[in-house]
């Protein structure tokens, strides 16, 4: 072998190495404890798979300031196990000649114990074999500069096998080491943990978990979880949802929450991985559309990353991912199905959850549109209901249309739903397949229109001076006006737009600005240029007194008055143009009004 071809060994900065895995692995000090329980944990799972009726218990004692003992009954260690496993960094013991029992394990990276240095200055573990009777006690002393020293220990050092690790604070850290401290934290990681773990004498482990319990009775079940979901996130739920599904290998229960939140809010998911709490931001958890749930849930199928605070995604979180979402859809699905009360409930939080999973799944679609509730001109109805009573369902695209046209078009008799909210469009216009036969058509302003009644000629040219005046005024603003009567009686005047004349408005107005190369494109995109129109309801008194104005001045200031009247009743957002007419007309009708008497004004 040639001088370039001899192998060589990395070299290992030991200290820097400590600081990074233990600093920058781990998002926060507190996992220092979930890392000392699991290793304990996999201590007595790796001693039960030779030793079934050996005992199991691990016990945590803060009883110095500064100091944590943490004891375990586990399968221990020989010096030959500490100079193998402890001393080299990335060893785990659940690599060698454990395999076969590797599904027990909760840790799989070999390196949780330096996670103890983010609180720990020294690690001190004294352990004794199980496996080995006659290999006396032995002691590993680490210290966060990256040393450490192995010594055997007297008999009397740790007459039982099992482990118990030493930590020592490191300045600024005690308070990691509290009694109150880590026995919250203990609760927090371990409460559904296989074994008897205790701080001091108090109980850390509440098994079996909340969603396997018996109870007297349905209704205490119901309380139970209530209960459960309030200290665990906050709130009291709508419902419970079941989440036992043994081919994904998960246990747990989903919460529904008890108001609305935007399907953009991250959802954060308590997971346990065989009984550890792995992570309570578990965001991946459930489809996206699934937000208005809140899961915890126990596992022994998902994979942990590197730091066991997230969950790996590959094939098994994707399966179950998609486990879970069908068993959500199956609780709202049932409900459908045998208990509407409660499904309206949640339907009037959450519909906008079901509405974007109906656009993709045909079967959710067929079950709940008969249930999910849309803003109509007959008030809030299911499109099954809205459409049994008018032949045609008409549509908006956006909450101003809508508002713009629902009075007039709920007096002339004309169905409309309002499609601006988030997915409504997109499941209207899916309704001829849910219910064939059914006519679905956008609202366009000719469609309103043709259902106001036109006014008698005669009575037309007798205000023809008012009319020519309002649309002398209105003109400029690309907006048409016509009389017509309708109603009801109290709107004066009604605002008819679509996007097509928008669209034209929005045209012409980049056109004016343009130079003269870009002016000529727009102008060639020109179309049949539909206009807005303001229709004036001839049936309204307030109309009938200003079509008989003889100032023509003053009749197209009124008419003007009735135009941003019109706009702010439909809840349009005013262009500028807009809002310059409506200060004006009011000056001008405040100025009429104050000096109507025929007084001079005042020199």
């Amino acid at each position: 072998m040639t001088a370039d071809h001899i192998p060589h060994t990395f070299q290992v900065d030991l200290r820097g190495l400590v600081d990074l895995l233990s600093h920058h692995l781990y998002s926060s000090p507190k996992v220092y404890l979930r890392e000392l329980l699991q290793n304990a944990v996999d201590a007595i799972t790796a001693r039960h798979a030779e030793q079934p009726d050996a005992p199991a218990r691990v016990r945590l004692h803060a009883d110095e300031p500064g100091v944590l003992r943490v004891a375990d009954s586990g399968v221990g260690l020989t010096e030959a196990d500490v100079h193998d496993l402890l001393a080299t960094i990335g060893r785990s013991s659940k690599r060698d000649g454990l395999e076969s029992a590797r599904a027990g394990f909760l840790g799989q990276f070999g390196i949780g114990l330096l996670a103890c240095f983010v609180v720990a200055e020294e690690i001190r573990v004294v352990s004794r074999s199980a496996r080995d009777a006659a290999a006396p006690p032995v002691e590993w002393t680490a210290r966060d500069d990256g040393s450490y020293t192995v010594r055997t220990l007297p008999e009397d050092a740790h007459p039982e096998p099992g482990t118990t690790v030493h930590l020592t604070a490191r300045p600024g850290a005690a308070e990691w080491l509290t009694e109150a401290r880590v026995t919250a934290l203990a609760k927090d990681f371990g409460a559904l943990l296989p074994y008897d773990v205790r701080v001091g004498d108090e109980p850390v482990t509440d098994r079996p978990a909340v969603w396997e319990r018996r109870h007297p009775s349905p209704a205490a079940r119901r309380v139970a979880l209530a209960r459960h979901c309030h200290q665990q996130f906050g709130f009291t739920p709508l419902d419970a949802i079941d989440l036992d599904l043994p081919v994904a290998g998960v246990r747990g229960v989903a919460y529904v929450l008890p108001s609305a939140v935007s399907p953009a809010q991250r959802a954060g998911h308590r997971v346990h991985l065989k009984g550890m709490l792995l992570t309570e931001r578990a965001d991946e958890l459930l489809p996206d559309w699934a937000f208005f749930v809140r899961c915890v849930i126990d596992t022994d199928s998902l994979r942990p990353t590197a730091s066991r605070e997230s969950l790996y995604a590959d094939e098994t979180l994707a399966a179950v991912r998609d486990a879970l979402g069908a068993r959500v859809k199956e609780w709202f699905t049932g409900l459908a199905g045998g208990d509407p009360e409660r499904l309206a409930q949640f339907l009037s939080v959450h519909h906008l959850g079901v509405k974007s999973l109906a656009r993709h799944d045909r079967d959710v679609l067929t079950t709940m549109l008969p249930w999910l509730p849309f803003e109509t001109t007959d008030g809030q109805l299911p499109l099954e209901e809205f459409a049994r009573r008018h032949p045609v369902v008409h549509f908006t695209r956006t909450v101003e249309e809508f508002r713009q046209v629902a009075a007039i078009a709920a007096a002339q008799g004309i169905g409309v739903v309002n499609g601006g909210y988030t997915y409504d469009t997109e499941l209207i216009e899916l309704l001829p397949e849910v219910r064939p036969g059914t006519n679905v058509a956008e609202l366009d302003a000719d469609t309103v229109a043709a259902h106001l009644d036109p006014v008698e000629p005669a009575e037309e040219l007798a205000v023809s001076g008012f009319l020519g005046a309002a649309r002398g005024k209105l003109d400029p603003l690309g907006v048409d006006v016509v009389l017509r009567t309708f109603h009801p009686v109290s709107v004066p005047a009604l605002h008819l737009d679509d996007r097509s004349a928008r669209q034209e408005r929005a045209r012409a107005e980049e056109e004016a600005q343009a130079d003269d190369l870009w002016a000529g494109i727009l102008g060639s995109l020109r179309g049949s240029q539909p206009r807005a129109r303001l229709v004036l309801n001839h049936h309204n008194p307030l109309v009938r007194s200003i079509a008989r104005i003889e100032d023509r001045e003053l009749a197209g200031t009124a008419a003007e008055a009735l135009y941003g009247q019109a706009l702010l009743m439909a809840q349009r957002p005013l262009r500028p143009a807009d809002s310059a007419l409506l200060n004006r007309a009011f000056l001008e009708l405040l100025r009429w009004a104050t000096h109507s008497d025929g007084q001079e004004e005042a020199r």
